[in-house]
């Protein structure tokens, strides 16, 4: 597979999500390097992605590198540039930055002056718009590198045209350069002034031509895969949002130290109080409507289910805790007018086994966002294979509980897990009690100075 990347210039991973594309890729470029065939790469990913490969490489490239995530302000992305070109020591650059910001004054040219040898394009339906600025930037960036490389869970068979762009960035010799061209050959126009697309002919052709440069993975043929599948997307508290979760820390923190005898109770709520901010919100003392402060967690929730759901086809469960986190969730997958359904706290019994039942059997019902005290038992939601904790409560029996709702008779493939966590946050202190089978609450009184002390 490498050897046919080096001839085309070109390759595409299509692994559906949970099945190693990033590991395969981690391999690739540290083949290639030792190879001789590299030295620097540009990975472009979506925001929500990119703290993920420095932790990735980290931990699974058998290979020397520098890897800076161009994240912040204009300046200071220009300069952590500079710092992985100018890495002193003889080990392959790295560079890892959003798609939104490749077309920027300053950086789109201070990534075409560093001449990538690498890139790879991380969710790259992102880049399915032919004429979106992103794309644009992606194409000309592609022009100059020596070898591409794009990574999607998303089968040309869901939206033909979407291969175009992608294509004009990985090789144009595939598809050529001209969209309207094109779209002429695979598109069948009509509607108004014949400028809907209504359908696609010769469409066994495209698929060969995409494969030619392209490698498909399914869960279902990942038949080495465990039965379960956990992700960690990690998500950077920067800037004002750190400033204010570290004050309510702080402030917590005096006041348990000066309030005498500490007890569970009073440790939990100040935790829950962490980790409704890192959920997106903070509940005033007074009762009155939940104030939204950071949308870290959201805008990865967002990535996920334009990937999953929308790229893929996908249907999708999402966990929470907090009812004000089902309605941020809510507006946002009505916006992006998604069929759901939900159960929580304020829906009757009665009422919840038809709203399963239309998640289960409605091909239109695509997300099921649960409040996990609520729906973490006894439900069955197998139409889906891969369950988002947006926030998770303090109890091992419920989360692990909850795990069994996609996980169980019925499912026929891989279970895939992902666990939204705030960086060094209450977010880590829970997944970690979590993955150590423990509860939360049975060990705050003891541990509570530091949960509420650590940087």
């Amino acid at each position: 597979m490498q050897k046919k990347q080096l001839i085309n210039k070109g390759f595409g991973f299509l692994f559906e999500m949970g099945t190693g594309k990033t590991l395969t890729s981690i391999a690739t470029m540290g083949a290639m390097y030792q190879m001789g065939a590299i030295e620097k790469v540009l990975i472009v990913a979506p925001t929500s992605v990119c703290p993920v490969w420095p932790k990735d490489i980290a931990e699974y490239a058998n290979f020397r590198c520098k890897v800076g995530v161009l994240t912040g302000t204009k300046d200071h992305r220009l300069r952590e540039l500079e710092a992985v070109k100018h890495y002193p020591l003889k080990g392959l650059k790295v560079a890892v930055i959003n798609y939104e910001s490749t077309w920027r004054e300053g950086l789109f040219e201070a990534l075409k002056e560093w001449e990538p040898d690498l890139i790879i394009a991380d969710e790259s339906q992102r880049i399915k718009t032919h004429d979106a600025q992103q794309s644009k930037a992606m194409h000309q960036l592609g022009d100059i590198a020596k070898y591409k490389l794009i990574l999607s869970g998303t089968p040309v068979q869901n939206n033909a045209i979407d291969i175009f762009s992608q294509y004009r960035f990985l090789d144009p010799t595939v598809f050529g350069m001209n969209y309207y061209a094109f779209r002429g050959r695979y598109a069948i126009m009509g509607g108004f002034n014949q400028k809907q697309i209504i359908g696609y002919r010769d469409l066994d052709s495209l698929i060969k031509k995409e494969y030619s440069i392209a490698y498909r993975v399914t869960k279902e043929e990942a038949l080495d895969l465990p039965e379960q599948t956990f992700l960690t997307r990690n998500i950077p508290l920067e800037g004002k949002y750190k400033n204010l979760y570290q004050k309510i820390k702080r402030d917590s923190f005096a006041e348990l130290e000066n309030g005498g005898q500490v007890t569970a109770p009073t440790v939990l709520t100040k935790l829950l109080r962490l980790q409704q901010f890192t959920g997106g919100f903070i509940q005033p003392d007074d009762g009155l409507k939940p104030e939204f402060v950071f949308d870290g967690k959201l805008l990865a929730l967002e990535d996920i289910i334009d990937d999953y759901v929308s790229g893929e086809g996908k249907k999708l469960v999402i966990f929470c805790r907090f009812r004000p986190e089902i309605d941020l969730i809510t507006k946002l997958i009505q916006k992006k007018k998604i069929g759901m359904q939900a159960i929580y706290g304020d829906i009757k019994i009665e009422d919840r086994g038809p709203i399963v039942d239309d998640f289960q059997k409605n091909p239109k019902t695509m997300i099921f966002l649960a409040q996990i005290d609520t729906a973490g038992l006894g439900i069955t939601l197998t139409a889906a294979d891969t369950c988002v904790y947006y926030s998770a409560n303090f109890n091992y029996a419920a989360y692990s509980q909850s795990l069994a709702r996609i996980h169980r008779i019925g499912q026929r493939n891989t279970c895939t897990y992902i666990h939204l966590v705030v960086e060094h946050t209450i977010d880590s202190d829970i997944y970690k009690a979590l993955e150590r089978k423990e509860d939360l609450a049975n060990t705050v009184v003891d541990d509570w100075r530091r949960l509420f002390n650590e940087n």
